[in-house]
């Protein structure tokens, strides 16, 4: 018999599993929403495939939310449903970047100053600011593999949940577990060969939520400042090191490309499904070392900190050795 406690904690997760379910099984079978994202010397994909599986999701996200009691702060919720439309409109008609970048800006300041309150301090605001606009940009970097950006989705906000689960905050996990099990139901569809991808309506505002999100948890004493960073540091690692590595060989970073570690592993031979799964294997072990180390003292913390930034230059250093011939466009 389930108790109240645990209807709580199921029932808007499921709500939100549901809807994207239906949602976005219905934007595959029906033309009602032409939107789709074609072939191109910049792609991963061969075929023209539906790229409005970003609506199914946050779609199925607000109505679960809506059978929460606690409410999120406006400048989040309200946000996600600007970034959702600005972003549809850029799948559909190709925004100039500009625009694109100020709307994006706009979201994260004002989220940063109504956040000032508790985060006390215009220098924290604006490395809120900074570190809010680079979340939402490069999350949607790492969305050009199948299954890539879905699964970051399920693993990171489910670290979210529970370890605010931990931490007593029950409606807060839950906001966290309804994104998971929506990207859960995104991905039966978005796993190779996906027949539908989020597109922008999908992957900035999840990006907004990964940084927003892990920010007001850090705020309600929920987690250390450094874990979504950790729990996330897959997407950030990789995105981060190629803009680096762009910006100082002189490329126009902002134009689209193939230099990412992940897309030169699916171009390598590795493919979208092999790529994917090795992706949930480093997102499970950084959410799962995150959560850990934030119940540890700041000496165990550095240290996983170090260990993992050895990982990944490890990794890197591997991947350019055997990643040689797909070095990027």
């Amino acid at each position: 018999m389930i108790d109240g406690l645990s209807f709580s904690l199921l029932t808007p997760p499921l709500i939100a599993f549901t809807v994207t379910l239906i949602l976005t099984g219905w934007l595959i079978k029906n033309n009602v929403l032409k939107v789709l994202d074609h072939p191109n010397p910049r792609s991963l994909h061969t075929r023209a495939v539906r790229r409005t599986g970003g609506l199914g999701m946050m779609l199925g996200v607000a109505i679960s939310w809506a059978s929460i009691p606690a409410a999120l702060p406006i400048s989040v919720s309200l946000g996600v449903a600007l970034l959702v439309l600005v972003s549809f409109a850029d799948d559909i008609f190709g925004l100039p970047v500009l625009g694109r970048l100020l709307m994006h800006g706009a979201v994260a300041i004002w989220f940063s100053v109504a956040l000032l309150s508790e985060a006390r301090g215009w220098m924290v605001a604006t490395i809120i600011t900074i570190s809010v606009v680079w979340m939402i940009n490069l999350y949607n970097f790492m969305d050009g593999s199948d299954g890539l950006a879905g699964g970051m989705t399920l693993i990171g906000f489910t670290c979210y949940g529970l370890t605010a689960l931990l931490a007593g905050n029950e409606s807060f996990a839950v906001i966290n577990f309804c994104i998971a099990a929506a990207a859960a139901a995104f991905l039966i569809f978005n796993f190779y060969p996906a027949r539908i991808f989020m597109g922008d309506a999908g992957a900035i505002p999840l990006g907004f939520l990964a940084a927003s999100l892990g920010m007001i948890g850090w705020t309600k004493g929920l987690w250390p400042p450094w874990l979504p960073v950790l729990v996330f540091s897959p997407f950030i690692a990789d995105a981060s090191v190629t803009l680096a590595k762009r910006c100082l060989s002189g490329e126009k970073f902002w134009q689209a490309h193939r230099a990412h570690y992940y897309q030169r592993m699916v171009r390598s031979g590795l493919g979208h499904r092999n790529t994917a799964l090795l992706g949930y294997i480093l997102m499970v072990s950084a959410g799962v070392s995150a959560m850990w180390a934030a119940h540890e003292d700041i000496a165990v913390q550095l240290g996983v900190g170090i260990v993992w930034g050895g990982i990944y230059l490890s990794m890197m250093i591997v991947s350019e050795r055997y990643l040689e011939r797909c070095p990027g466009d």
